[in-house]
């Protein structure tokens, strides 16, 4: 089968695509023929090593998939061969096959497309997790999103709007926020290409507190990082949330002066080691954001489609942080 591989550490133009041999599906395994996976930031970081953890090489890169099951492990009672599912978190995601545990594989409803089960679990689990589970986002409150018009940021925007939030969305260009905006944002904020000196650091902070109003905002969801991490918190209200996402901007260095006059807090995200540790609580999680797209009330913004050759050129464009929406590899 055809697989996109990492032989050595690097950018997006390491990766090769090869011929290698089909994985076996072991105890508790379902094997799934690879229709779509979807392109995420840490994509990006684990090809140079700088994840969180580092696979053995060769490995593809994706780490959330949607197909059809063609082959399942001993023990495997929720799925069968035949199924159409999504399956996440999973490795070496950007190959003709893939397998990954029965835990984490869902069935997905017959009329969503595979781009779309492809887009949905890690970018709206986490966005769920977060907001639900870390923030405890209540209706009413007023909801900042940094990074809007990606696929995390996107999930976040649509997901606070169906929580009963008021959602500010901030993003890097007006096409990101009309498409935000197309999602449910209440408000826009377009924000700089970084790094921000102090000056611009300033500003944009007073252009956020004005979009979340005098009271700041209740939460904010920073899937963003570097200098923009420091002008959202000063936006936040009176024991306001904060939510640690992402880097793509860099890893913020935070005047902790600041929480302590605010009383707000800092809250670590980390939707894979949730869904480890907590499989019961993830599963009620899956089910009610598959409940969800059911209604119409979510709905993944697959903005670019790329073919499995061309997997690198995907990844690329999340590291370029040109991309709106989700970026999907389509096997």
């Amino acid at each position: 089968m055809k697989a996109l591989l990492s032989r050595q550490p690097g950018g997006s133009d390491t990766l090769v695509l090869e011929e290698i041999a089909e994985p076996i599906a072991g105890p508790l395994e379902v094997r799934v023929a690879v229709r779509a996976c979807g392109v995420n930031y840490p994509d990006l970081l684990i090809i140079q090593d700088l994840y969180q953890f580092k696979p053995p090489r060769p490995f593809s890169p994706g780490n959330e998939v949607a197909g059809v099951i063609d082959a399942v492990g001993e023990g495997v009672v929720n799925v069968r061969v035949g199924d159409r599912v999504a399956l996440s978190p999973v490795g070496n995601g950007m190959a003709a096959k893939a397998v990954g545990l029965a835990s984490n594989c869902w069935k997905i409803p017959d009329a969503m497309p595979f781009d779309e089960a492809a887009a949905l679990l890690m970018t709206y689990g986490t966005s769920q997790h977060a907001l639900k589970d870390r923030a405890q986002l209540r209706a009413g409150e007023t909801l900042l999103v940094l990074g809007a018009g990606g696929g995390v940021g996107l999930a976040a925007v649509e997901l606070g709007k169906a929580m009963g939030a008021r959602v500010v969305a901030a993003a890097s260009s007006a096409e990101k926020l009309a498409l935000a905006a197309e999602r449910g944002a209440d408000e826009g904020v377009q924000y700089p290409a970084g790094p921000l000196d102090k000056t611009v650091a300033r500003a944009l902070t007073d252009r956020l507190k004005a979009a979340c109003g005098a009271d700041g905002a209740e939460v904010i969801y920073d899937g963003v990082g570097g200098d923009y991490t420091e002008a959202s918190l000063r936006a936040i209200g009176w024991q306001g949330r904060h939510l640690v996402v992402g880097f793509p901007a860099g890893i913020p260095k935070l005047p902790l002066n600041l929480p302590l006059l605010k009383s707000c807090q800092i809250i670590g995200v980390f939707w894979g080691e949730f869904t480890r540790r907590y499989p019961e609580l993830h599963a009620a999680n899956v089910a009610e954001l598959m409940a969800m797209y059911r209604e119409g009330r979510i709905k993944p913004a697959v903005t670019e489609r790329f073919p499995l050759a061309r997997g690198g050129e995907a990844i690329a464009r999340l590291g370029s942080r040109e991309a709106r929406g989700k970026v999907v590899v389509v096997i």
